[in-house]
């Protein structure tokens, strides 16, 4: 199991493939930001 091996995380990563032992990360639709200091 190396570099050729779909199933596993590697071979997906040097194919630059998605699966299951390789998830997408989630973007975010916003992006929080902090509410101004009142003074």
């Amino acid at each position: 199991m190396g570099k050729g091996d779909q199933t596993t995380g590697r071979g997906k990563l040097n194919r630059g493939s998605f699966g299951n032992t390789r998830k997408r990360k989630k973007k975010t639709k916003y992006e929080h930001k902090k509410a101004a200091a009142k003074k």
